[in-house]
């Protein structure tokens, strides 16, 4: 063989086998609100496929939003990734809104499919209502941060401002028309079909052409502490881990000993504290719910009416409601966990104040006091003092009116060692 011929085999063997160590195409499922574990979920998936040399990332996106700061930062992470990433909004159904529509939009190439919609980016704040002029200058920054990205990425920059501006959403045969999106696909083969051998702008303004032709596509999964700060960091989740930290703590310092609830309270508080790591807690809703919790104590100890119950179930209320600072509905605890938590505890205190009253009403079982109303009878003459027998025992007894031996009489009172006593009609 001569050495043409070999150095022609070897050549060969080596793109072969080059073309069979190329990296996957990961595909990254960014679902629910943006937070900093989806964020974080987002950064290390992109880091990875750019270590492996992975010629492509998909990030498929369906989300109504999140928190701005986890947004610039997947932002961030794609405008220096090294390879092209690509935005695609689906399946049909899904929406990119807010944080998700800049991201789509940032991407080096922004795809939809069909029946789903993206837009309605304008700043909300997760302190509840600001003034005029704050609301405008948070809508000026981030009618700005789009307007620099749409503009390097070649898109509508009118039509991307007007999303934040004036909350505008746009269906997929709208955003593509209107020059926001690049092309609508049913789903990720689809899209990598369209995207071979088109050559894809990067944001620094280098060109790439994209060879995807027998690509497998790999599924990103989230790590195992991605996924236990996923689960923890639901607003609702953590609204209940707050309160069952405090409740549990709080039975074991009012009753030493109880070893349960202080195991009980003391993993809700460290699973709560983990959790806070992630997402924004709001120190005011802490300590409204705090707050709530002593007032439903305060209550048991204190016959208010209903009044300090009332108080701890507003309090309650307003703490579940301000306990994550973020602007989205779905980043809030939601009415129908709020609602039947704040129930619930509502309900124990008020039966709790019931056994306490109870109690109070019970007549004494035992001691001096468990003497008073007890039957006995007069072993010698009362003229006024004398002896008397109760329960058996023989006690020194005083009446008010003379009482002959052998009568009834009825314990009024104890002074120390005498009965005093009155005579049975």
């Amino acid at each position: 063989m001569s050495t043409r011929i070999r150095r022609a085999v070897l050549a060969a063997a080596i793109a072969a086998a080059a073309a069979g160590a190329r990296a996957e195409i990961p595909v990254v499922e960014l679902e629910g609100a943006i937070h900093p574990v989806s964020a974080g979920y987002v950064v290390t998936a992109l880091d990875r496929a750019e270590a492996a040399g992975a010629p492509l990332v998909v990030i498929r996106i369906d989300t109504p939003g999140g928190l701005d700061t986890s947004m610039r930062q997947i932002v961030d992470r794609i405008l220096r990734s090294r390879m092209p990433v690509a935005v695609w909004v689906g399946p049909s159904g899904a929406r990119a809104a807010s944080a998700g529509f800049v991201i789509t939009i940032i991407a080096d190439v922004a795809a939809m499919a069909p029946g789903t919609n993206i837009g309605a980016a304008h700043p909300v704040s997760g302190l509840g209502s600001v003034d005029e002029t704050m609301a405008k200058k948070m809508a000026s920054d981030a009618a700005a941060y789009v307007r620099g990205k749409a503009e390097r990425r070649g898109r509508n920059v009118e039509l991307a401002e007007k999303a934040v501006l004036e909350s505008r959403s746009f269906t997929e045969r709208e955003a593509l028309d209107g020059k926001l999106v690049d092309l609508i696909v049913p789903d990720v083969p689809a899209l990598l079909r369209a995207l071979d051998g088109k050559e894809v702008k990067r944001f620094d303004g280098s060109a790439v052409t994209l060879h995807l032709h027998g690509e497998a596509t790999r599924t990103v999964a989230m790590n195992w502490r991605q996924r236990v700060l996923s689960v923890i960091v639901r607003p609702d989740l953590l609204f209940l881990l707050l309160l069952g930290a405090m409740a549990g703590i709080g039975a074991e310092l009012t009753h030493p000993g109880l070893i349960f609830p202080a195991l009980l309270g003391t993993l809700c508080l460290v699973l709560f504290l983990f959790a806070s790591q992630a997402i924004p807690i709001s120190g005011t809703g802490v300590l409204l719910i705090a707050l709530a919790l002593v007032l439903f104590a305060a209550e048991v100890k204190v016959h208010s009416f209903g009044l300090l119950t009332a108080g701890g179930i507003a309090s309650i209320i307003l703490g579940a409601m301000m306990l994550v600072d973020a602007p989205e509905a779905e980043m809030r605890v939601s009415l129908g966990t709020l609602l039947p938590a704040a129930a619930v505890v509502a309900v124990g205190t008020m039966l709790l104040v019931r056994l306490v009253i109870q109690a109070q009403r019970r007549r004494p079982l035992t001691g001096a006091s468990a003497m008073v109303g007890e039957k006995g009878v007069a072993e010698t003459p009362l003229e006024p003092a004398g002896w008397v027998i109760v329960h058996g025992e023989r006690w020194r007894g005083v009446a008010d009116s003379p009482v002959s031996a052998g009568q009834t009489v009825t314990v009024a009172a104890v002074e120390g060692l005498t009965l005093r006593v009155r005579k049975e009609s």
